[in-house]
């Protein structure tokens, strides 16, 4: 009964998802889609990318395949996309390595990936008034090299602090177009990227060992997250950094 006006919902409004050919990005999109939303989803895998499609609810929504890295495909995908009410930047790359083995060639491809791409996306989303008076972007940043600091994990901190960082000042610079700008920031989440590391599953029982709820997250911990800072429920929140960790970072 409540559904069209429940300010959780997401009814009526126009989201771009990227990273929604798994993992977070993946799951956002699903949950987002039971709740009204309109997804243009964009993933660099074609093939997982329409997996995601048709685990949707609900109509009208579109993907659209593209390397955020590749100028020609970033464009294409700009051109595609409409006008939006909330964009959700879920791509990204992991990178465990010793600062001391860190060279400038270790750097650059994780920044691409995850701080310039994402940057420069909506740098052209708003440049060609896509982005909506009123819409709400939010950035999947990190607890790692923000609150939590740990060996090897230097560079993909400083990639997610950096765009924790810039979140506050897209808030800032778009507060009078009544854009918000929200991150979130997950402890350690069962993700592809998780089970892609170098780190054994013993340690990773371990690790858990280590957040009082005595567990990782789930997809699902984070994409609730997400939603609400895609809502209206939370209409008068910008420039925050929501941190959903299971407690480790108390």
């Amino acid at each position: 009964m409540g559904y069209m006006n429940n300010p959780f919902f997401l009814t009526g409004k126009r989201i771009l998802i990227t990273g929604a050919s798994s993992g977070i990005g993946r799951t956002t999109a699903i949950e987002s889609s039971k709740i009204g939303a309109q997804l243009v989803l964009t993933g660099r895998d074609e093939n997982r990318l329409q997996e995601t499609m048709k685990a949707l609810d609900g109509k009208g929504h579109t993907a659209i395949a593209a390397d955020l890295t590749d100028n020609e495909s970033l464009s294409h995908l700009v051109e595609g996309v409409g006008e939006l009410d909330g964009v959700v930047l879920c791509a990204g790359q992991g990178n465990t390595i010793p600062l001391r083995m860190a060279t400038r060639q270790r750097f650059d491809p994780i920044f691409e990936v995850n701080y310039f791409a994402p940057v420069e996306l909506l740098r052209l989303l708003l440049k060609k008034k896509c982005i909506k008076d009123g819409a709400s972007l939010v950035f999947v940043a990190s607890i790692g090299g923000i609150n939590a600091i740990t060996i090897g994990n230097g560079i993909y901190g400083a990639t997610k602090a950096a765009l924790n960082s810039t979140m506050k000042f897209f808030a800032l610079e778009l507060a009078p177009k009544k854009i918000r700008a929200n991150s979130v920031c997950p402890g350690m989440v069962n993700t592809e990227l998780r089970k892609g590391g170098a780190i054994s599953e013993e340690q990773h029982k371990a690790d858990m060992e280590n957040y009082p709820l005595k567990r990782y997250g789930e997809p699902e911990d984070v994409a609730y997250g997400i939603i609400y800072l895609l809502s209206d429920a939370s209409s008068w929140v910008t420039g925050h950094s929501l941190i959903i960790d299971g407690g480790v970072t108390i």
